[in-house]
């Protein structure tokens, strides 16, 4: 009885041990861990920062044109933004039925794209790190806030993400499908409404009568590049190729001579490419407003009506994808609804920016 007892103990006391010893290391994992409270003290709620599009083939059916004027696969391989809280990776496009904005079938051309340009350098640090356009929403009718870099911007660095006043820049994007462009020239003349058009090359080659209309009309065409492919993929002799034969091409098709303004496909530039372009006589163009265009919208055309009058401020510089087919179905009750809160669509010549 007495060595079953004292196993008994034995046992008894062995357990004890074991348990105390996993309950200490559970302990001192807990107390390793790095409280998560207040994390973000400091940050934007993630629902408040807006990213740019994200980097992927676009849909365009660029029938015979010249391979090195469509776009490539460089798009596929862009860096992804730098892991910063403040600069979330944007998520990929999702194909829509009717043809999204940036995704859809892969056009032929890329391959011969990539074999005829020389290998792009590589995404480096200091003035050639790669960025990506953003901004955090605030409340209702003040003007966002803006990535920490621009502050960094040189006179050599002309750019402009926000004016000042009772104006509103409509900016409309076409890297992508074309749309409905009658149904979109119609609900700006009719709202006697001034867009701004960044097409991409491809896109004015498809259709020099849409581009010619819309000059007609009033409307600034401003430089796309001719491939919409991520500059920072591209050489600078490469990048001013884009933009030099944009220009020729919008001359050829207008006979006017090109704006003084450019936007960054996709919203990714460098500080370097910043400074290589507006040594070319640019400014280049981000926003202050902007939408997940590039992807159905759950609520059909409600969505970018909300999406824009949510954030109307003075100075709005908005982004719209012309391929979006909600879009133009809301274009003319958001211009009637931006003219009624008392502003006026303007073009971006006619901007000033904060002093």
């Amino acid at each position: 009885m007495r060595k079953n007892t004292g196993a008994w103990f034995t046992l008894a006391a062995l357990t004890a041990v074991l348990a105390a010893c996993s309950g200490s290391g559970s302990g001192n994992e807990a107390s390793s861990s790095p409280p998560l409270i207040g994390l973000q003290q400091k940050e934007a709620p993630a629902s408040d920062i807006v990213p740019a599009p994200p980097v992927t083939p676009v849909t365009s059916d660029v029938g015979t044109d010249k391979a090195a004027d469509k776009p490539g696969d460089q798009a596929e391989n862009a860096p992804k933004p730098p892991a910063e809280p403040s600069k979330p990776a944007a998520s990929a496009a999702k194909e829509t039925a009717t043809g999204s904005v940036y995704n859809g079938a892969r056009n032929p051309a890329g391959t011969a794209v990539s074999a005829n340009v020389k290998k792009p350098q590589e995404p480096g640090t200091g003035d050639r790190k790669a960025l990506s356009w953003y901004y955090m929403k605030k409340g209702k009718g003040q003007v966002p806030g803006f990535p920490a870099e621009t502050k960094t911007f040189t006179e050599d660095m002309k750019a402009l993400w926000v004016g000042t006043g009772k104006k509103v820049y409509l900016t409309i994007d076409t890297g992508g499908e074309l749309g409905d462009t009658d149904k979109l020239v119609k609900a700006l003349k009719d709202n006697d409404a001034k867009a701004n058009f960044f097409i991409a090359g491809y896109n004015v080659k498809k259709n020099p009568d849409f581009v010619r209309q819309l000059v007609k009309d009033g409307h600034l065409v401003a430089n796309h590049t001719m491939t919409h492919t991520d500059m920072n993929l591209q050489t600078d002799d490469q990048v001013r190729k884009e933009i030099k034969d944009y220009e020729e091409l919008y001359k050829d098709v207008t006979g006017q001579e090109m704006q003084p303004y450019f936007r960054f496909p996709y919203g990714r530039y460098n500080k370097h490419l910043l400074e290589l372009v507006s040594g070319m006589g640019y400014s280049s163009v981000f926003w202050s407003t902007a939408m997940r265009d590039w992807e159905p919208r759950k609520n059909g055309a409600e969505d970018p009506y909300n999406d824009i009058m949510n954030n109307l401020h003075d100075g709005n510089i908005i982004l719209m994808h012309q391929g979006s087919p909600e879009n133009i179905q809301a274009l003319d009750r958001i211009v009637k609804a931006i003219k009624k809160a008392g502003y006026t669509l303007a073009r971006l010549d006619d901007i000033e920016p904060p002093k």
